[in-house]
């Protein structure tokens, strides 16, 4: 009977060259938040089921992978079995609601503004398929307890360091506002129980077009003159950015505050990259309250990162109003990207020394590995092959750039090349 060694589906193990570039570009982005202030902290990745449920975490609830209870607590002889009934447990989902949980343990620790990094796998129920995993890595920045611009200014500019530390280039930012969607989305006519659906339908104005965004609304049974309405606010605002928002009921203030985050981020940027209001940028997640944000990378037609303003999760803990706001690079998919450009890690040495086991004395080629190691090389053991050359060009396929063969220690790296 033949065992299924696969990996289960959605999940993955990773080769040696790519677990390389995972852990380089963490070890970038982690050392680059840690130089502007961030201070890395870490949770379990198991929370209370009541928690994840009641998190406002949007369609990831569904998502959410449930633990059942153990031992005693679990009674299967029960009527009527329900979730509730069979598990208490949970993994997390995202590092956002775990992040508050932990902030509200650990208040009295913290500083009044805490600056958070925190780095680790989270866990969806997806359906399996290219570029959706069940278990995925994320990379989190928050700061806790700052209300102004400043905290969307500080994350903006901490996150576009990352990434060109990583030398990333040809990203964007697009920003927008939770209060701005529902001002206009109300004062086109939809009520509140409409709001949500319409939003996703102008989520994808970048894949459908205005026309397309149209005929979905109309599908859906909107009022005429609502998606009239809301067609005429869109190429408004196309046109004109923030500038008109006050006509469609948006406070002065909320609108002032993300030209005034554009405006400084871009003076800062001196155009290394773009920041950029977007109207039709939604964002999942039903925890989000103010400053919404995501980054464009190329023409992938998908984000590389987002976030937003969460500034009612943590007062819903602890029964008072603390604003919060949090910035995740999109791991997996730059990974993946990276992978895909053929990225490789700079000033990695990869050497090889090559030995005969019957003829050299290995105490003497150990002695030299280990001299070699100290002159800077990262130096693999290997036995000499018959075919040499074959040997040396499999060895540069992965990954290996030097090598060096045993003869009378008097060994000389050379270039695989």
């Amino acid at each position: 009977m033949k065992v299924n060694v696969n990996p289960v589906k959605g999940m993955r193990d990773f080769l040696p060259n790519e677990k390389e570039i995972r852990d380089y570009v963490e070890t970038i982005i982690i050392n680059t938040y840690k130089q502007n202030g961030f201070q890395l902290i870490e949770t379990p990745v198991v929370e209370n089921i009541e928690r994840l449920l009641g998190s406002k975490g949007g369609e990831n609830l569904k998502l959410i992978y449930k633990i059942m209870k153990r031992g005693e607590k679990l009674d299967l002889t029960r009527d009527n079995l329900n979730e509730v009934d069979l598990a208490d447990l949970g993994l997390r989902y995202d590092l956002t609601v775990p992040l508050s949980r932990f902030y509200c343990n650990n208040k009295s620790k913290l500083l009044p503004v805490f600056k958070s990094l925190q780095v680790g796998n989270v866990f969806r129920a997806e359906r399996a398929q290219k570029g959706r995993y069940r278990s995925f890595k994320q990379c989190d920045i928050d700061i806790i307890g700052e209300p102004s611009k400043t905290a969307e200014i500080e994350l903006i500019i901490t996150t576009a360091k990352a990434l060109t530390a990583l030398n990333v280039s040809n990203f964007s930012f697009r920003i927008n506002d939770r209060r701005i969607l529902k001002n206009v989305v109300l004062s086109c006519g939809f009520n509140e129980n409409n709001f949500e659906s319409v939003c996703i339908t102008l989520d994808k104005l970048d894949k459908i077009g205005m026309d397309g965004v149209e005929k979905e609304l109309i599908k859906k049974d909107f009022n005429k003159e609502n998606i009239n309405n809301i067609i005429s606010a869109l190429k408004e605002i196309n046109l004109k950015g923030t500038e008109c928002l006050t006509t469609y009921g948006v406070e002065k203030e909320v609108a002032e505050n993300v030209s005034s985050i554009i405006s400084i981020v871009k003076e800062f940027s001196k155009g290394k990259f773009e920041i950029k209001f977007d109207f039709t940028l939604v964002r999942g997640m039903g925890y989000y309250t103010g400053t919404i944000f995501e980054i464009s990378y190329k023409d992938l037609g998908y984000s590389i990162g987002g976030g937003g303003r969460y500034d009612e999760m943590i007062g819903n803990f602890i029964g008072e109003k603390i604003p919060a706001i949090g910035f995740s690079i999109g791991f997996e998919r730059l990974v993946n990207e990276l992978i895909e450009e053929n990225f490789k890690v700079p000033n990695l040495e990869k050497g090889v020394l090559l030995y005969d086991d019957k003829s050299d004395n290995l105490s003497c080629v150990l002695s030299k590995a280990e001299e070699l190691r100290n002159n800077g090389f990262s130096i693999t053991l290997y036995k000499k092959a018959k075919k040499i050359g074959k040997q040396l060009n499999q060895l540069k396929s992965f990954g290996f750039t030097k090598f060096a063969i045993f003869e009378n220690d008097d060994t000389k790296m050379k270039n695989l090349d």
